[in-house]
């Protein structure tokens, strides 16, 4: 008898983070140059495969600068994940954000594979890869990546034009079996771009089932070994039904590893024992310097892009709060309002904000302060809405508040399992009131619109970005509502063109809307 340790390495949701900084402040707990120490260290312990679990190309304003003003020059991102010498990467729902020419263009310049065994062309064969083999000491391990298939109900169609999603849990479960009975692997890996709606230990829901996080029926139902997830941003480290499972946070804070070892006789693995740790980088994680000067170039232009001032604020735009500014509005959010109204030709408006710490703009406005406040890629749409989904959309951001200990607070259903403040909308346009002493779906106690009760049977015009169109985020008639306009620019890049027609802001805010308790 044989006994082996291997091991697997995990990252998720790097979204563009490699250097350890968010673009607000400089060397905090995050990104790939930290990890990348982590890697090396467990790459020492023993024969290792290393794999991303997908959005890993977009979301940070290195990505954001790299895609907008110098597309034509190498990928910064794969060109760390390259020298990492990552041996696989899942799509996530985000590698898509900047289109399928980018997306191809990275996948082409990658050292490593890319897996999507639910994603199809319009002739029936995968856009990439749906799993591999990979042999360690021996030992045939077959992955398989899936993405989770709500990506079009998302995602801009000109950026998937051509390819199709299909249901990921079928297609994991096509694949793991096709592992099982043809390519003889000795240990199989499910590889999962979603997460979990089901509380993983007791079966319990946690968000609405809709098929966006299939990992719970995934881990219950299909017969695989080990399990790697992602999209909720959590951190996961546990075992169910006999399975490791785990799943890395974001922005490089976090890696997970799953020990395997193993026993074989006559080459063959007799038994398994595998075990889920999360290793997490913290203040004293160095940089791994190599990795740093291979994007200290790029990092240097984009900080310097960053800081190029574009306007000028008279009056405050800056927040300490964002609980506050949630329940008593501010000039800030009225700024983003009239951004959306403006670049529309809107009477009415809709927007989140988006994190849950300081932000707004200075009295100089920076493309840094931009990217740094509006951190999605989104678009705007211009809907048709009816008074009556107009409503029920205020009854919906009225959940986001209840009431402990006398005091209001965020709901429970918007904390766990991820913070989810881009869901809680506020409007312009309209005037409306909360009251959140009376029961779910009976809050809005007020709506009017020019000043006359809000009509629920006519339509309104109503701008609010490409994610919430979609009906994302619990807003599913916005889905079926007739689009108008499609202003297919970056926000960040609206919210500067307009501080370069306007250079002079005016912080400005009218109280039109009220929450109570």
């Amino acid at each position: 008898m044989q006994k082996k340790q291997l091991q697997l390495i995990i990252t998720s949701d790097v979204h563009g983070y490699i250097m350890p900084t968010t673009f607000r402040k400089a060397d905090e707990a995050i990104g790939l140059t930290k990890a990348a120490c982590i890697i090396e260290n467990l790459r020492k312990v023993k024969p290792s495969i290393l794999i991303d679990n997908g959005d890993m190309l977009q979301g940070s304003p290195l990505t954001y600068y790299h895609q907008q003003f110098h597309p034509e020059q190498p990928n910064p991102v794969i060109n760390v994940a390259n020298v990492l010498n990552y041996d696989l990467a899942v799509l996530g729902n985000h590698e898509f954000n900047y289109g399928l020419s980018f997306l191809k263009k990275s996948i082409e310049e990658s050292t490593f594979t890319w897996l999507g065994g639910n994603i199809y062309k319009e002739d029936g064969t995968s856009f990439t890869t749906p799993y591999v083999i990979k042999e360690l000491e021996g030992v045939r391990i077959g992955i398989v990546g899936v993405t989770t298939h709500f990506v079009p109900i998302w995602e801009d169609p000109e950026h998937l034009d051509g390819i199709e999603f299909k249901d990921a849990f079928e297609h994991a479960k096509k694949w793991l079996e096709h592992l099982r009975h043809n390519e003889k692997v000795d240990i199989t890996i499910l590889c999962y771009h979603g997460g979990f709606s089901h509380d993983i230990s007791t079966g319990k829901l946690i968000e609405p089932d809709t098929g966006e996080n299939q990992g719970y029926q995934m881990c219950k139902h299909l017969d695989f070994d080990m399990f790697i997830t992602g999209h909720q941003h959590r951190e996961v480290c546990t075992k169910a039904f006999g399975k490791s499972i785990v799943q890395p946070g974001t922005k490089g804070a976090c890696v997970a590893t799953i020990s395997l070892d193993l026993e074989m006789e006559n080459g063959k693995v007799i038994s398994i024992n595998h075990e889920p740790s999360l290793h997490y980088v913290d203040e004293n994680t160095p940089i791994h310097q190599p990795i740093a000067n291979r994007i200290q170039n790029f990092h240097l232009l984009t900080e310097k892009w960053l800081d190029e001032p574009i306007g000028r604020v008279e009056g405050n735009l800056l927040f300490e709060d964002a609980f506050h500014v949630r329940v008593h509005k501010h000039p800030y959010l009225q700024f983003i309002q009239r951004v959306q109204m403006d670049a529309t030709d809107t009477q009415i408006s809709c927007t989140s904000l988006f994190h849950d710490g300081p932000g707004g703009f200075p009295k100089l406005v920076t493309m840094r302060h931009i990217v740094t406040n509006y951190i999605y890629p989104n678009t705007l749409k211009v809907v048709k809405v009816s008074g009556k989904h107009i409503v029920q959309a205020l009854e919906q951001n009225a959940t986001y508040f209840s009431i402990e200990d006398d005091q209001l607070t965020v709901s429970h259903s918007f904390r766990y399992p991820k913070a989810q403040p881009y869901n809680y909308d506020m409007w312009e346009g309209i005037e409306y009131v909360m009251d959140i002493r009376r029961p779910i779906g009976e809050r809005i106690t007020k709506v009017s619109y020019q000043g006359n009760p809000l009509d629920l049977t006519s339509t309104y015009d109503v701008v609010m970005n490409n994610y919430r169109a979609t009906g994302a985020g619990n807003f599913p008639y916005f889905a079926d509502c007739p689009v108008i306009k499609d202003i297919q620019i970056d926000m960040t890049e609206l919210i500067a063109n307009y501080f370069r027609r306007y250079p002079i802001v005016q912080a400005t805010c009218q109280q039109n809307w009220v929450v109570r308790m």
